[in-house]
């Protein structure tokens, strides 16, 4: 059923759209440098953006996401978007931010047994999706925010992105003294996430602290973490990716200040898992999350294993046939 409503939420898309429109919108899946090629900083992309579409143009395009996306990501998603505005005030409007400065880029059609996928993207958000031979893969998968916190007289009003550091910092406080030595390996915070907007990761040494090194308890927290982070695609397929982890592998990372409102950012590491947070911007007001996986990004994971399948599949017709 999940397929099926991606399927039918893309294709509701790609039905509303006019000639020329779908010319700029419907790229090859095969293109794999346009594929790889993401960013969250602010700028124009390939495919069509939110403020060219019609109203019904750009609910169709919200319904893409909300079938891919669990209802709290999706709520997620689209208070990033709208914090484009709030910024854009904070400026002074000097950089003509906007909430329809989002991109929509389709890699192929459903249909047929051909591997297709799409991307929504612009500043402080990355959703990749390409679906192939019944499975879909969303990674990466970005969500930023700036301002990370709204406040009145103290009290915070907006903060979409909230329980990814509360979540890490009650790890802190569970683990304890000893471990917490060990997970917080420098006292200074990247500027950035470190992975950037690379079209690859590689496995880097994994650092910090391990389940096993934190005690049931912690331990049982840092997967949570984990659970957080995949939960963001709707469950059935949050699910399908919690099953790839290998909890007892994992590595937890802190770096910077300790204290609330000075910079800080944190890694998890898995055999297949990328995960990091950086707060260090605009006074430590200004989000970067990201999850990714380091064979799968993409879809190359999925792709592979298609073309693979179809290139066996015909040197066996052509075998038989010979």
């Amino acid at each position: 059923m999940m397929l099926l409503d991606v399927a039918d939420a893309t294709r509701q898309y790609i039905s509303l759209l006019d000639g020329d429109q779908r010319e700029h919108a419907v790229r090859a899946v095969t293109d794999d440098d346009l594929r790889h090629r993401w960013a969250y900083t602010p700028g124009a992309r390939p495919g069509l953006v939110f403020g060219s579409l019609r109203r019904d143009q750009r609910k169709a395009v919200h319904g893409m996401l909300a079938t891919v996306l669990s209802p709290h990501a999706y709520s997620q998603a689209a208070a990033v978007m709208a914090l484009e505005d709030v910024l854009d005030h904070r400026e002074g409007g000097h950089r003509d931010r906007h909430s329809d400065d989002f991109w929509t880029v389709l890699f192929g059609t459903p249909g047929g047994d051909e591997p297709w996928g799409w991307r929504v993207e612009g500043h402080h958000l990355s959703v990749n999706v390409v679906v192939a031979d019944g499975r879909v893969s969303a990674t990466p998968f970005f969500l930023g925010a700036n301002p990370a916190r709204v406040t009145y007289r103290g009290h915070v009003v907006g903060q979409p992105l909230r329980l990814e550091e509360e979540l890490a910092r009650e790890l802190l406080d569970r683990m304890g003294p000893t471990a917490r030595r060990l997970a917080v390996v420098s006292d200074t915070a990247p500027d950035d996430i470190r992975s950037g907007n690379s079209p690859r990761v590689t496995p880097s040494e994994p650092v910090g602290v391990t389940p096993a090194q934190l005690g049931k308890p912690a331990g049982e927290l840092l997967v949570d973490i984990v659970r957080f982070y995949l939960d963001r695609l709707a469950f059935e397929l949050a699910d399908e990716e919690f099953a790839r982890i290998d909890p007892e592998r994992l590595h937890f990372s802190w770096e910077g200040s300790l204290r609330r409102g000075e910079g800080h950012y944190y890694r998890i590491q898995g055999p297949e898992l990328l995960i990091e947070y950086d707060n260090t911007a605009t006074e430590a007001n200004h989000v970067h999350t990201v999850w990714r996986r380091y064979s799968g990004d993409f879809g190359d994971d999925l792709l592979a294993a298609h073309y693979d399948t179809s290139r066996h599949t015909v040197a066996r017709g052509v075998a038989q046939n010979g």
